[in-house]
């Protein structure tokens, strides 16, 4: 009886060992299963996140490349938005400095630059390079500078649109003397007369033994006020003794009388021993002697003889081509052989822009106006 009891006891034993050993494997077996996808991304994120030629081994014992939550995000797995991203301002690396061309002469109707009060040469304003709606120098297709026209200013260099300004023009006082006479004491000295001042400002006459005699219709420095000097047709002021006088086939100023402004200028003569009349913006030596027009035909009378040469002013010279001018030189006074004063091309200056570090120059661009 005891020995079948100890043999029945070691049976159970073996059939429990037995399905011990088989519940392990199966459990080990179920691990291995479950771990497999586990293991399958970890290798993917390893190979997408380290340089092939690193070691397995080394990628392995890497427990932040195993953990996915740890593991950076690989660029081939972002959305398609944040692996292009947001294009951002381009940065400008042209010419930085507006192209300006000199200024240029100003010129009068004869051709000769013109003269401020004070005697100084008179200049147009420069001409300066366009801006592109960013604030950068403008340049056209083939690389040279659009500079700014009357109507075209461009941009400034915050990208604003700049506007022509609306100025008013100044007021001016024009003034036609037509087949004038002048005359010193009631003797003529000069005659054929004819001027037409776009802007009256300045007139000289001289007169042997008593100099040059500035009149204007403004008060001006030196100058003593002569009323009702201008009348209708007629210019007369007094200069010490004598009485000057300048008559007009029309009317120099209004109907009214008006008031006119007189400096004698002794210490300044011309070479020359008859009366002489001139006009310009200067009231300071040497002055401004431009020549006559010659006088229109008159219809329907007999053509009076030709003056004779003493009394006869000097012809208005031809208006130069555009784009040329006379060469500024000494002034011819009247009673002066004058010598030939061709018109020539006036002289441009090639513009020059200041570039920065692997900016291109376009220093010697030039456009054409």
């Amino acid at each position: 009886m005891a020995r079948t009891t100890t043999e029945s006891l070691s049976g159970i034993l073996a059939i429990a060992m037995a399905l011990t050993v088989t519940a392990r494997a199966l459990a080990q077996e179920n691990g291995a299963a479950s771990s497999t996808p586990q293991a399958v991304l970890s290798a993917q994120t390893t190979d997408a996140a380290q340089p092939t030629s690193q070691p397995a081994d080394i990628a392995a014992t890497d427990h932040s490349i195993l953990d996915p939550k740890a593991a950076p995000s690989s660029p081939a797995l972002q959305p398609a938005s944040l692996a292009k991203g947001k294009k951002g301002k381009q940065e400008y690396t042209g010419p930085t400095t507006l192209v300006e061309l000199p200024p240029a002469p100003m010129l009068d109707e004869e051709g000769n630059q013109r003269q401020d009060p004070d005697g100084k040469l008179m200049f147009n304003p420069p001409i300066k390079q366009q801006r592109d709606k960013f604030g950068h120098p403008f340049f056209d297709e083939h690389g040279k500078p659009v500079m700014q026209t009357k109507d075209n200013l461009g941009y400034d260099e915050n990208g604003k649109k700049l506007h022509p300004s609306k100025e008013k023009p100044p007021k001016t006082v024009s003034v036609s003397i037509t087949r004038g006479t002048l005359t010193i004491d009631g003797m003529t000295g000069k005659a054929a007369l004819n001027y037409e001042i776009k802007d009256l400002k300045y007139v000289y006459f001289y007169i042997p033994g008593i100099g040059i005699t500035v009149v204007s219709n403004a008060s001006f420095p030196g100058a003593v006020e002569q009323k009702k000097a201008f009348d209708d047709k007629t210019l007369t002021v007094t200069v010490g003794e004598h009485i000057v006088q300048l008559t007009s086939d029309q009317r120099l100023l209004s109907k009214v009388p008006e008031s006119a402004f007189v400096r004698v200028d002794k210490s300044f003569s011309v070479p020359t021993k008859f009366p002489v009349m001139g006009y310009g913006p200067i009231r300071v030596a040497p002055y401004a002697w431009p020549g006559s027009k010659q006088n229109e035909d008159l219809k329907g009378a007999v053509e009076a003889p030709p003056l004779p040469v003493d009394l006869r002013p000097e012809p208005l010279m031809q208006a130069c081509p555009t784009g040329q001018m006379r060469m500024p030189g000494a002034t011819v006074l009247p009673g002066q052989a004058a010598a030939p004063r061709p018109c020539v091309p006036i002289a441009a200056t090639q513009p020059t822009a200041t570039t920065g570090p692997g900016q291109v120059a376009m220093g010697r661009q030039q456009s054409s106006k």
